[in-house]
């Protein structure tokens, strides 16, 4: 994907400092998940299964797209909530910011479609920090557990900014 830039872009209705409150609070709701695990590796346990009944998903469901929607939920926010992640990336959501609180989409040439999805925390030079459900230490989209995870840039295809104010198009 193209350059991203890091500071506020975008108008919103919710003021700017109500807007960062609620970017540091999904990010510090993500920090406390860090270190939850599959119970048998095989997308279960008390946890994850928490997790996929916030999108009505059964144990055994892919989570990462539920984590991300469990959060959302966690701080009042009613969108996004799905348990598909390409679900995660509508157009009108599309962002270049890699502002906290905003989510990446790790594309998959296989399956020609996002995989995977997970909450930017932060930035370092070319790479983005995520806290990311349902991967491992690799990075894999099939992980056993929460993991705080540093990617660069350009293995990201799409960014999406679910916290400012925009009409969602049919």
């Amino acid at each position: 994907m193209g350059i991203f830039c890091f500071g506020f872009a975008g108008s919103t209705g919710l003021s700017h400092r109500h807007l960062l409150t609620m970017r540091e609070k999904l990010v510090h709701r993500a920090e406390q998940e860090i270190g939850v695990r599959e119970k048998t590796g095989k997308n279960d346990g008390v946890r994850v299964e928490t997790y996929l009944r916030t999108v009505n998903l059964k144990k055994g469901a892919p989570w990462c797209a539920a984590y991300i929607s469990w959060l959302f939920a966690q701080e009042g926010l009613n969108k996004p909530r799905t348990g598909w992640s390409p679900d995660m990336f509508p157009r009108s959501r599309l962002a270049r910011s890699t502002l906290p609180g905003n989510l990446i989409g790790i594309y998959s040439p296989e399956q020609k479609r996002i995989v995977h999805v997970g909450l930017i925390i932060g930035r370092d030079g070319d790479y983005v920090l995520s806290i990311e459900g349902n991967t491992n230490v690799t990075g894999s989209p099939e992980g056993d557990g929460v993991y705080k995870k540093r990617r660069h840039i350009k293995t990201i295809n799409s960014i999406a900014d679910w916290l400012t104010d925009r009409e969602e198009k049919p």
